[in-house]
């Protein structure tokens, strides 16, 4: 039996200092799901989503490891009741038909040094499209409880109407309401399973 409070945390690969092998889950109060969005065609507007599951799955070999991630519609928050319920509607999520946000990956590449891209599908509203994540390997330890951490972040850019969310309204003086690019912005500490 491994004793995890002297157990490694983290092991070099092609120089990078990187989780060991493993399940790993998310820690929900030092992680999070975000977005900002053009509003008025002036500003943007940020937003995330409260509640939401996954699992990283790093392999021996870091290229095969593999990210399941379950967002729930419904927690989004952009601290405006009356948009959060509009987003939540037919017009946007459609949380009631569609519940959950999912990304499943289906590739892991090295850039170079801690820096990774991750492939998958991302489905939104019904719609699965794919997307690929820049993730940055933020740094990995052992915990003063002898868990091991990894801590990541990752964006990406795609464009809301790729999953039928297409609602809008024109500005009399030209342009819309709502910018169509959305960033989804990620950061992600997550604590190896057993």
């Amino acid at each position: 039996m491994t004793d995890t409070a002297t157990a490694p945390a983290n092991r070099t690969w092609e120089g990078v200092e990187i989780p060991v092998a493993g399940t790993y889950g998310f820690d929900l109060s030092h992680s999070r799901v975000g977005f900002v969005v053009r509003h008025l065609m002036v500003s943007k507007v940020r937003g995330q989503f409260g509640q939401f599951e996954g699992t990283v799955v790093v392999a021996e070999n870091p290229t095969d490891s593999k990210v399941e991630v379950a967002i729930d519609a419904a927690s989004i928050d952009t601290r405006d009741e009356t948009r959060d319920n509009h987003l939540r509607s037919a017009d946007f999520f459609g949380a009631d038909s569609n519940p959950k946000l999912t990304f499943a990956s289906t590739a892991v590449r090295h850039v170079k040094g801690s820096d990774f891209e991750v492939d998958g599908d991302l489905t939104i509203h019904g719609t699965t499209k794919p997307v690929t994540l820049k993730v940055e390997l933020e740094g990995v330890l052992t915990d003063p409880w002898g868990m091991s951490r990894a801590g990541f972040t990752a964006s990406t850019e795609l464009d809301r109407e790729d999953w039928g969310l297409t609602y809008n309204q024109a500005l009399e003086a030209g342009g819309v309401v709502i910018g169509k690019k959305i960033t989804i912005e990620i950061e992600a500490e997550v604590v190896k399973q057993g």
